[in-house]
């Protein structure tokens, strides 16, 4: 798992920490049938991830997560799920969740793309919804049902 922001500073702030990032991507994993297979997690700024979406989307607007297939199982990583932590801080405080959920929501949106969800249409989007809920729920993190109508559309 590869970090590029203070993770103790994410910490600090009610963020998880290592172990709990790899918990949201373990649940996430589980939930989306893909238990055990390994990712690489970053978490970056809202800069870093901006420029990333401009690049490999052609989008220069924020976003707060994008998910990679990186494909065959046997060769490493089969993914990669990178959010933007200043996102995640943002968004929480506005809408006023703790911040540690709002960034779980994030880790486990990025993680179930690469178990195959998709949120494309209004069915899809339903399905990862409800998969989100269960992911953020076995976790022990509390109900959140308001929409994120503050916060750009996640691309993954």
């Amino acid at each position: 798992m590869t970090w590029t922001v203070d993770h103790a500073r994410v910490a600090a702030e009610g963020g998880p920490d290592d172990a709990g990032v790899r918990r949201v991507v373990a649940a996430a994993l589980r939930e989306g049938g893909r238990d055990g297979v390994e990712l690489s997690v970053v978490l970056v700024d809202d800069p870093t991830l901006t420029e990333l979406h401009r690049v490999c989307l052609g989008d220069p607007s924020p976003t707060d997560v994008m998910s990679f297939d990186l494909g065959d199982e046997d060769a490493g990583p089969v993914g990669e799920v990178i959010v933007s932590v200043d996102r995640a801080r943002a968004v929480a405080k506005e809408r006023g969740v703790p911040f540690a959920r709002e960034l779980a929501l994030y880790l486990a949106h990025g993680t179930l793309h690469l178990c195959g969800h998709d949120d494309g249409d209004e069915g899809a989007r339903a399905a990862m919804r409800v998969a989100e809920r269960r992911v953020l729920d076995s976790l022990g993190f509390a109900p959140d049902d308001a929409p994120h109508d503050v916060d750009p559309v996640s691309e993954s």
